[in-house]
């Protein structure tokens, strides 16, 4: 009996620990707020959910009417992302961002905390999971064993090709976890920048990220590799344009920005909430140009 190739395992692998390991060295890197990691999980889990949810009622009804290769599905599937995975993010940024003192040192680290939980969670244990269940179960003589190779060979005939022809594929699918990863970052870095400073115009900026899964119903219309390239490309534009609009944000809602030389409490960045040197300064002159 044939059984599969451990040379798929180096995907999910991969994914898992890219994508962890690039968390934990922001986390160590910018000592960004331990709560991130919770609250990036509750953002993307409840927005899988609701999700998962619609679309066991809907999806059939969708692609019967409009087929699965069409402008109305891959809407179906973009706006999805839009509203409750990028919208999800917002929310829970907004519903965090005052209670647990977050700032814009965090919004990178909360992106990529999006990213991690789907590329090493959701499409990286849980895959890697399955694929070392087939391999240990197709690996011995019990009777179980010929029923798995029988559905696996069915349901998924590509694992059981060779590794040369499995390479390539492999090497598409980290790019393709990759431009993931870019894509997380890039909207979940806007929508904690937006609750922080108040300025709703980033939210809307991120919002259209989230229809790169409009292109989902095209992946067997045209070459794999020329999908996976624009994906890429979308990823890097989505990257381009978070860092672009965000430069020069201050983390400081716009309702709450001081007054310079105004009295009162002013947080510096050891958060013990006595001036700066700089205001204090900036206090000392205006009281002299009153003079």
């Amino acid at each position: 009996m044939q059984n599969i190739d451990p040379v798929y395992f180096i995907q999910p692998l991969a994914s898992i620990v890219i994508s962890v390991g690039i968390v934990v060295f922001w986390y160590f890197r910018k000592h960004s707020s331990r709560w991130i990691i919770l609250f990036s999980f509750g953002a993307y889990a409840g927005a899988i959910a609701i999700k998962e949810v619609l679309q066991f009622f809907t999806v059939q009804q969708v692609v019967g009417l409009f087929g699965y290769a069409s402008v109305v599905t891959g809407l179906y599937l973009g706006l999805q992302t839009v509203f409750f995975e990028v919208g999800g993010a917002y929310i829970v940024a907004r519903l965090t961002v005052s209670r647990w003192r977050l700032d814009r040192g965090d919004a990178q680290a909360y992106g990529l905390g999006l990213a991690m939980w789907e590329n090493a969670g959701l499409l990286g244990v849980l895959p890697l999971i399955s694929l070392v269940s087939v391999y240990a179960v197709l690996s011995t003589n019990m009777p179980i064993a010929q029923t798995v190779y029988s559905s696996v060979i069915k349901s998924q005939p590509a694992l059981f090709d060779p590794p040369w022809q499995v390479l390539p594929l492999i090497a598409l699918g980290s790019l393709e976890r990759f431009s993931s990863l870019l894509i997380h970052l890039a909207f979940g870095w806007l929508c904690l920048v937006s609750a922080v400073s108040g300025k709703k115009k980033l939210f809307l900026v991120a919002l259209p990220m989230g229809l790169v899964d409009a292109f989902v119903p095209y992946a067997g219309e045209v070459p794999l590799w020329v999908f996976e390239l624009g994906v890429f490309a979308f990823a890097l534009v989505c990257l381009f344009v978070a860092w672009r609009v965000t430069r020069g944000e201050t983390g400081i809602s716009e309702e709450t920005q001081p007054v310079p030389g105004a009295p009162g409490p002013h947080v510096t960045e050891d958060g013990k909430g006595f001036p700066s040197q700089a205001l204090q300064a900036n206090a000392m002159q205006h009281e002299r140009h009153k003079s």
